[in-house]
């Protein structure tokens, strides 16, 4: 086994209409769990986004309108998309920075909250990036000692990652030689934070505001006093996770359990 694991790791990749998580559509979704034992299932998604495909992005990936006018949509899959994910870390290459904030969304406009905050995130091009900075097509000609034939095609660029992130750990003996201990390597995570900005924070177990003019108080008391300010952060451009915390207590007056303390 490339890397110990305590519960199931999937790595994927995506094709998308574009580049903006919070605006753009999956098109293609490529995964391979792999489990503690070692043993992996490998799945894909080939998705119609709802929106048109710019050129450009069919240039990178090449799917066109015309190959996906009837096939499902990220809604008649998600269920399924989400079964697969249920109950596993996270591995990508750029992942933490674009295809996790993708499915976040993609998630979100369904009404369910995917729960990054509950999974360690291995971005595989943190690694890369530390040890030999370049990009994907780069890291299979260094560790794999081959072209990467079939770049840009979802299926291809995450049989690829995986690849390169078990001849990683075979290169590189000192990195951690588990998937909770690289996580936070790569990823440090506030347990008191939610949010990638860390809009939201802990503290003596009650959450507070972490940005902006309402810095510092507590997120209950303004339920009461500035629901306009919840308000606007549901309008805003903030995390899926800030937004259904804010959103829970708006609609049902509650706020997550406090992480416990250490």
């Amino acid at each position: 086994m490339f890397i110990n694991l305590d519960r199931p790791l999937v790595v994927f990749d995506l094709e998308t209409t574009g580049l903006f998580p919070k605006r753009d559509r999956i098109i293609e979704l490529g995964a391979i769990k792999v489990m503690p034992d070692g043993t992996e299932e490998e799945r894909c998604w080939l998705l119609n986004p709802g929106i048109p495909i710019p050129p450009e992005s069919t240039a990178v990936h090449g799917i066109a309108d015309e190959d996906v006018k009837d096939c499902p949509t990220f809604a008649d899959k998600a269920d399924e998309i989400y079964a697969f994910f249920d109950g596993c870390d996270l591995s990508g290459f750029n992942s933490d920075r674009y295809d996790i904030p993708c499915l976040e969304e993609e998630f979100a406009r369904v009404g369910r909250n995917f729960g990054v905050s509950s999974r360690r995130c291995i971005d595989v091009q943190r690694i890369y990036h530390r040890m030999e900075p370049r990009d994907l097509t780069a890291a299979v000609r260094f560790y794999l000692g081959r072209d990467h034939t079939g770049a840009h095609g979802a299926e291809m660029d995450t049989r690829a990652t995986l690849e390169v992130f078990k001849a990683q750990m075979a290169k590189y003996p000192g990195l951690p030689q588990t998937s909770a201990e690289m996580a936070e390597l790569l990823s440090p995570r506030d347990p008191n934070a939610i949010g990638r900005n860390r809009e939201l924070l802990w503290r003596d177990g009650e959450l507070y505001v972490n940005f902006g003019k309402k810095k510092g108080e507590k997120l209950r008391d303004l339920l009461f006093r500035e629901q306009n300010f919840l308000k606007w952060i549901l309008k805003g451009d903030f995390d899926t996770e800030v937004k259904a915390v804010v959103r829970d207590l708006l609609d049902h007056g509650r706020l997550p359990a406090a992480p416990a303390a250490k």
